[in-house]
């Protein structure tokens, strides 16, 4: 089975080009550039969603779809 993280070539969020690194999105299942990882940080519903996804680790979810993306 192949991994979309792994085989994607643009971002999943703006196409950009994903050869300069890539990032898997905090809100949702994307694969998105450094670009876009940087506008994710600045957004004020940052920190609760990487609190959400610490959580879902600690109770053993490694595939915790994230809390969504609204306004986006």
């Amino acid at each position: 089975m192949r991994d979309h993280f792994f085989d994607a070539k643009r971002c999943d969020r703006c196409g950009a080009d994903l050869s300069g690194g890539r990032i898997m999105s905090m809100f949702n299942t994307q694969v998105i550039c450094m670009v876009c990882a940087e506008k994710e940080r600045q957004r004020e519903d940052y920190r609760q969603a990487v609190e959400a996804d610490h959580e879902a680790i600690r109770r053993g979810d490694y595939n915790f779809p994230g809390i969504g993306m609204l306004g986006y």
